[in-house]
């Protein structure tokens, strides 16, 4: 009959022979990566609640939703990381939104250009077809070299590639002709 300490170490082998399936997953992602031909599609970093409030003003930072104390921090984080892991980051491009602009900035990984092609269309805010489809053509003609940051909404990351996305989570897609593919996703922020 099985001791409580074999079947204690029997269990404990099954759920560590789990994890390495996902840190391989990530690995993967990561040595994509470092290769560069890549885009990443970054949610904003974390901005407490949904939309913008009433009298939401482009131009003006305070009246919008913006990052957090913690979403600020998510954001630096996510630049270390990729900095630390010596990720090639050639351009970085991002919504008008300032809560993207803002991450993509205290990413800290070189120049910002604001995109109106990553600006969120929830709520009507803006074309919906044509935002997704001129994304969706900037990600196909990618080529390098080293990667490309886009930092935008969840809005646009589900039209793009047909899934959720937490704050300042990253997917990481593979340009193919005239489209994409799906190559992993990371959170960097540990949230």
């Amino acid at each position: 009959m099985p001791t409580l300490r074999h079947i204690t170490l029997t269990l404990l082998l099954a759920v560590l022979s789990m994890l390495p399936i996902s840190t391989q997953a990530n690995e993967a992602t990561w040595q994509a990566l470092k290769e560069g031909g890549l885009v990443i599609l970054m949610r904003h970093s974390l901005a407490p609640g949904i939309g913008d409030p009433p009298g939401f003003e482009l131009s003006e930072c305070d009246t919008q939703r913006n990052l957090s104390a913690q979403g600020r921090s998510q954001a630096e984080a996510a630049g270390r990381v990729l900095r630390e892991r010596a990720i090639p980051i050639a351009a970085v491009y991002s919504s008008r939104w300032c809560r993207a602009l803002d991450t993509a900035e205290l990413m800290a990984l070189g120049s910002v250009e604001p995109a109106p092609w990553l600006d969120s269309f929830f709520r009507g805010w803006g074309d919906q077809a044509s935002i997704t489809q001129t994304a969706q053509e900037q990600i196909a003609t990618w080529q390098g070299p080293g990667n490309l940051l886009l930092v935008t909404h969840q809005v646009n990351i589900t039209a793009l590639v047909n899934s959720g996305v937490g704050s300042g989570e990253m997917i990481v897609v593979r340009p193919t002709d005239n489209s994409f593919q799906v190559v992993g996703r990371l959170n960097v922020s540990g949230d």
